[in-house]
């Protein structure tokens, strides 16, 4: 077997076992599984199944005689058949491919867009949660918090600050909160409802904004999660305007 020939063969696409049993096969002339199989250095029960391979591929054609079958190689003109009909086919695969591109292209508008969920982790996470609310946000906000989380975690400088930005920006906040030993004063732009810390423990920061519902835990483990999403934003909004609605009965 001509070793050039074969790497030539491969190199076209062909499998090395294919390539070594038909070339066998041509050089062997009709011949049986078990003399290809010696001539090529495979085993019978390999050979038999790749020579199955090549008769549907056309290389390789079958006989009787006797009591015995023998197996003889197509003419090499049949790789160059093969090779014109994959290039058809692949001509057929990609005019089928570029007539669908459009239809599927069409797809994408009716496919339902995920949430986006981001990840906050330590103080400064929580930090930037509140600033992505004063930056993009206008309208309204829904929170429900608890003040005495709120009052461990942050400095009176930092809550300043913030509450300044929102005034500027005039965004308004309505919120539910808990406060073991006070009660919230007035607050520009801002309406609060407090709720008996015993029957309601709220212990993380929820906001309601824009589509996006934020929250974050702000006792032990400082962690924070914002969903962005319209339908959730919706719903939670429904259930925090519900809250404050039942919170009412609380107020003196």
């Amino acid at each position: 077997m001509d070793q050039n020939i074969l790497e030539k063969l491969i190199k076209s696409g062909v499998s090395e076992k294919s390539g070594k049993i038909y070339l066998t096969s041509l050089e062997l002339g009709e011949s049986t599984v078990q003399e290809i199989a010696k001539h090529a250095g495979l085993n019978r029960a390999t050979t038999y199944f790749v020579i199955e391979n090549l008769i549907k591929q056309g290389l390789m054609s079958s006989f009787h005689k006797g009591k015995k079958q023998y197996f003889v190689a197509a003419d090499p003109d049949r790789l160059v058949h093969i090779l014109e009909q994959e290039k058809s086919d692949l001509s057929e695969r990609e005019r089928n491919i570029k007539d669908l591109v459009p239809q599927i292209q069409s797809m994408k508008g009716k496919q339902k867009q995920l949430p986006v969920v981001r990840y906050y982790e330590g103080k400064e996470g929580i930090k930037s949660m509140v600033d992505e609310i004063l930056k993009t946000t206008e309208g309204t906000v829904n929170m429900a918090y608890s003040v005495d989380a709120l009052n461990k975690l942050f400095s009176e400088d930092e809550k300043s600050k913030w509450r300044k930005i929102r005034i500027n920006k005039k965004l308004y906040t309505r919120a539910i909160y808990t406060y073991r030993d006070g009660v919230l004063g007035n607050i520009a732009q801002s309406d609060s409802r407090k709720v008996p810390l015993d029957k309601f423990p709220i212990t993380c920061d929820v906001a309601v904004y824009s589509d996006k519902v934020r929250i974050a835990s702000m006792t032990d483990r400082l962690i924070g999660i914002v969903i962005e999403d319209k339908e959730i934003a919706k719903t939670m909004k429904a259930i925090m305007d519900l809250a404050w609605e039942a919170a009412e009965k609380y107020q003196k």
